[in-house]
């Protein structure tokens, strides 16, 4: 069959619609052309190629990289044989006639061939991915289509399921061979009922649409409450080439802000990205939505806390217009949900300019999150562990280990902790020569669990080492987390200080039975950034700082430290979470700079 459709293809290739005349060259298109879409990627056997016949059928076709185009080719021109043969036999005429419409349909068969760009055939025995290049020219007896190889193509668009007037509106865009900076978006708004409370209709009998803004960010104002949103996106990509727009409606209408929240004060001195020399970081445990949505939440943890102020989705407006306003160049969170980074959290830092990476911790749905600002900072490498796993498989830690076997206790509660290190080395885009390595961290979070917290910082610490000293050579450290400890605990006093006496009482805990008595020490001179606040955690049974921002004050120096929101912020509805509030502990945030 191969044989005949080739042969075939040869004598109608010879068309004079298909060639100038004796140049073997493609005649100028007539009008606007169709297009064939084809989609190529290395790492797959196979390409697709979409277009539309002449008789109005689309094709999807799968072919294989490596196959010669001469096949490809001739199962074009079958199927547009088999497509004139469907039109002939619903003809009157052909019906009337009584003739053989499909015979007449192949003898009709059109010329198949592709030219590139400049208009020259390309070979049949090219392969496939090495023909349908972007620009090439695809002729289907009168008809020609421009090949568009790997165009920008949109793959998911979300808006959040809450929209609050005030707070920006973030969607979700997955795009294929295109960025999101490179896309186009055009938000609208429902167009407000008439009088009598009739909707002003479209033409279709849906709801009118009023353009709103042009920006990937969409802020609605007050005056959208009640209103539904729809969002247009067309993607594209660096080199101004554009794909085909999709459109996504809002599920429900804006709802009214909850007005002033205790970040809007801390916003003024964090209006713009800190200069050059400067690094704007942020440490905050934002409250996993798998705590926050229990029973146990709601009745005993925060039982002040009205219960859609504990919502994920009106959690995440506070929080996405929290982060936002920080313009910070790192951000540390914990407690991050894997969903919530995925659907959320990255999509909405990314329009800011933040990239994000996460660390989830071990049988968990929560983990850690680092972002970085992309215009001052790439990544060059990764060392996240679990604490558990690194103890018992990395050499470096061996000695420990050795320590800890003599407290069977201690060490199988140690191991059983999902507790997670983050670690990750930056570099600076404008001083290749200034690199950082940025720790994060949650520590275990039992009020007696001072031991076990003590091996956890010493494995990270130890890690930490091995990242800043050996691999990178004296790079600065900033280490941020939810440490769990206040300033009297023997954690912060070993990481303050740079070590620890095995007669610490933490080391006894939880009791004589659970007692581990070990000297550890670390290399680092590490200075609390934000200082001993207050409380970086109020909740109704407990306040407290148990969050820091830990840095290498060899290297770095504090520029300032924005201040906390006010007690009478933090306890307008009792304590936290609140309606203002997206988390039950505040986020630190200072200006840092090399010395």
């Amino acid at each position: 069959m191969w044989r005949r459709l080739r042969s075939a293809l040869r004598r109608l290739r010879g068309s004079p619609a298909a060639f100038l005349a004796g140049g073997g060259r493609l005649l100028a298109a007539r009008g606007a052309m169709e297009r064939a879409v084809v989609r190529c990627v290395p790492s797959e056997p196979k390409l697709s190629l979409r277009f539309v016949l002449p008789d109005g059928s689309a094709k999807h076709m799968q072919r294989d990289q490596a196959e010669p185009l001469g096949r490809a080719l001739a199962r074009i021109a079958t199927n547009a044989a088999k497509g004139h043969a469907k039109a002939a036999k619903k003809s009157k005429k052909a019906r009337a006639e009584g003739g053989p419409a499909g015979e007449a349909a192949a003898a009709a068969a059109p010329a198949v061939r592709l030219f590139s760009r400049d208009g020259e055939a390309v070979a049949e025995e090219v392969p496939n991915a090495a023909a349908w290049l972007d620009g090439a020219v695809l002729q289907i007896g009168e008809a020609q289509y421009r090949v568009e190889r790997n165009p920008p193509a949109l793959t998911e668009l979300q808006l959040p399921r809450s929209l609050l007037a005030g707070f920006p509106v973030c969607p979700k865009v997955s795009a294929e061979f295109a960025a999101p900076q490179h896309c186009l978006f055009r938000w609208y708004r429902e167009r407000r009922p008439a009088a009598g409370g009739e909707a002003a209709a479209a033409g279709d009998g849906g709801p009118a649409w009023v353009e709103a803004a042009a920006e990937r960010v969409f802020t609605p104002s007050n005056a959208l409450v009640g209103l539904r949103l729809k969002l247009r996106c067309t993607p594209g990509d660096g080199a101004q080439r554009y794909g085909p727009p999709r459109e996504v409606e809002s599920s429900g209408p804006v709802e009214a802000g909850p007005g002033a929240c205790t970040f809007d004060s801390r916003h003024l001195y964090t209006k713009k990205v800190c200069g050059e020399g400067s690094v704007r970081a942020v440490s905050y445990n934002i409250l996993a939505d798998t705590y926050a949505q229990t029973e146990f939440s709601r009745t005993v943890l925060y039982p002040y806390c009205a219960p859609y102020a504990l919502e994920l989705d009106y959690r995440q407006n506070l929080l996405k217009k929290e982060l936002a306003g920080y313009s910070a160049d790192l951000i540390c969170l914990q407690e991050a949900d894997k969903s919530v980074f995925v659907d959320s959290l990255a999509p909405a830092l990314d329009a800011f300019g933040l990239e994000g990476l996460f660390k989830i911790k071990e049988k968990q749905h929560e983990g850690l999150a680092t972002f970085y600002r992309r215009d001052k900072f790439s990544l060059l490498s990764q060392h996240d562990i679990a604490f558990s796993e690194a103890l018992l498989s990395d050499p470096l830690h061996k000695e420990l280990c050795d320590k800890l076997a003599k407290y069977p206790l201690v060490q199988e509660k140690v191991l059983q902790r999902s507790s997670v290190l983050q670690v990750s080395v930056l570099q600076s885009t404008t001083d290749p020569s200034r690199k950082i390595c940025v720790a994060n961290t949650h520590l275990y979070w039992h009020p007696k669990g001072g031991n076990i917290r003590l091996i956890q910082i010493a494995v990270a610490l130890s890690h930490i080492k091995h990242v800043a000293c050996d691999l990178y050579p004296s790079i600065p450290i900033i280490f941020c987390g939810d440490f769990n400890s206040t300033p009297s605990s023997g954690t912060y006093s070993f990481i303050n200080s740079g070590g620890i006496a095995e007669d610490h009482e933490d080391w006894v805990s939880n009791g004589e039975e659970e007692r581990c008595n070990m000297p550890l020490s670390h290399p680092f001179k590490l200075l609390s950034a934000c200082g001993e606040p207050a409380y970086t955690n109020y909740v109704g049974g407990f306040h407290g700082c148990l969050d820091y921002i830990f840095i290498d004050k060899s290297a770095l120096e504090v520029e300032q430290v924005i201040p906390l929101p006010s007690h009478e912020e933090v306890t307008t509805h009792q304590a936290l979470p609140s309606v203002s509030h997206p988390s039950d502990h505040i986020a630190l945030i200072c200006d840092l700079k090399w010395k």
